[in-house]
């Protein structure tokens, strides 16, 4: 196999790579001299206040006798709990992607008529302007649908004509518009993936206007188009629960530092799926899932739990999957206790499993579940509590659903362009600075030496 001159790292970058790393590495207790927050947050995970917003709240402590104590995590869409939105469109027998993205954008839950009007909008918009499919996404297939999602806003950029005008009605437009194709471009990407490079049946289905997101992803997905009631309803709430989390997340806080500098919509959704592909946020759940794949074919008894217990061990003391020394799923950088949206989401996992089949696997999550979190305060030094996240049930239930990984982040993004849509709104609305934090230099003064008595190779 020839090798791609443009893919080749050469001895000559080698070296220039090591000489980058000898001459940027900074010792750790400088960040402590000059106070410097690691990650913009503190010991205890919490984070540096960047901002204000009215669009979603975190809660994850409580003040008791003066005293901040961590407790039951929370939730709040614009100030309303995220678990009494799900109850609330369940029994109602409702999607509630739709009301929810309408509620973080807009700030209100629509009345009947607003959400007609709302999902009828998002129907219009689901639609990708003439040639773009081959032009665009069948022409040039990326092994990581996150790059073709990216690549596919940017060039929506080119077919907007009136693409840099970020007045909010222009912008309410535009954001509608990606909401209601970030689906498509996804798994028509995918199915270009799946056919030239994996040698599949290509399926290009077109969206139907009727059907809700979480539907329309499965009808475009399927070969045959068909999925279950349960199936739709449970790939539903999780785009709910992924639509928003604050704005201090990677990506979110990524969407409201460029959209500080006035740049385009299409610009800063681009660099907020930039952020969001990162493993250490959107691709979490994918660590989970092959983590677990990995704990099936290494314990015997599923039943068994000092195996189960031996093997979380293991990937602690860096002994077993990827050796890096942790347990996928477990922890948050702002729960403690308890991630509520974790706590949704496993009550729908078990109807899943069962329809599925998959009720043994789901015993052994649950068992790891309760495990690992004694395990983890056993073996490591913990500032805060330690419980499951949204990550450890959402891979089991898009395995279930039989999405492939390489639809796993971008499922994400398709939930989470109503959040960062409501905050790219909320920055340009409120006018504020560009964003620009401080960084402290620690490189010494030193005299500029003129090329011919310079030394080294």
């Amino acid at each position: 196999m020839s090798v791609n001159p443009y893919s080749e790292v050469t001895p000559a970058v080698e070296k220039l790579a090591e000489l980058c790393r000898s001459n940027s590495t900074m010792p750790l207790e400088l960040y402590e001299k000059y106070n410097v927050k690691r990650g913009l947050r503190d010991m205890n995970g919490k984070g540096v206040l960047a901002g204000l917003t009215e669009i979603s709240e975190i809660k994850s402590k409580e003040l008791v006798d003066g005293e901040e104590r961590p407790c039951e995590g929370k939730l709040f869409y614009r100030g309303i709990d995220v678990e009494e939105i799900v109850r609330g469109f369940i029994k109602e027998k409702r999607f509630g992607f739709e009301e929810v993205a309408y509620l973080l954008m807009f700030g209100e839950l629509p009345t009947q008529p607003q959400l007609k009007d709302f999902t009828e909008q998002l129907a219009f918009y689901r639609r990708l302007p003439r040639n773009f499919v081959k032009d665009v996404i069948l022409k040039a297939p990326a092994s990581d649908m996150m790059n073709t999602l990216a690549r596919c806003v940017l060039t929506m950029y080119s077919y907007d004509d009136d693409p840099d005008n970020i007045a909010l009605p222009n912008v309410v437009r535009q954001c509608m518009s990606l909401i209601a194709t970030f689906p498509l471009f996804s798994v028509y990407g995918y199915q270009a993936f799946s056919y030239y490079r994996g040698g599949n049946s290509l399926y290009i289905h077109a969206p139907q206007p009727e059907l809700s997101t979480a539907e329309n992803i499965l009808y475009l997905l399927r070969p045959d188009s068909k999925y279950t009631e349960l199936e739709a309803r449970i790939l539903d709430v999780a785009l709910v629960l992924h639509a928003e989390h604050g704005g201090g997340n990677n990506s979110t806080f990524t969407t409201h530092v460029v959209s500080s500098s006035g740049t385009d919509t299409y610009s800063a959704i681009a660099a907020a799926l930039g952020s969001l592909k990162g493993p250490k946020h959107g691709g979490a759940n994918i660590k989970v899932v092959r983590m677990f794949e990995d704990m099936k074919q290494n314990i015997a008894d599923w039943e068994d739990e000092e195996e189960i217990a031996h093997y979380l061990k293991a990937l602690l003391h860096k002994e077993a999957f990827d050796k890096a020394g942790l347990i996928y799923g477990m922890g948050h950088a702002v729960y403690s206790l308890s991630d509520p949206r974790a706590n949704l989401l496993r009550s729908f996992v078990k109807s899943l499993s069962d329809e599925k089949g998959r009720g043994k696997e789901f015993s052994l999550y649950s068992k790891v579940e309760r495990l690992a979190p004694q395990i983890i305060s056993e073996e490591r030094k913990i500032y805060k509590g330690v419980s499951c996240n949204v990550d450890f049930y959402s891979g089991f239930v898009y395995s279930m659903l039989d999405l492939p990984l390489e639809l796993y982040t971008p499922i994400f993004a398709m939930a989470r362009i109503a959040g960062w849509s409501a905050h790219r709104m909320e920055e340009l609305i409120n006018v504020g600075k560009i964003i620009r934090p401080a960084y402290q230099s620690i490189c010494g003064h030193r005299s500029y030496v003129p090329l011919d008595e310079r030394t080294g190779d």
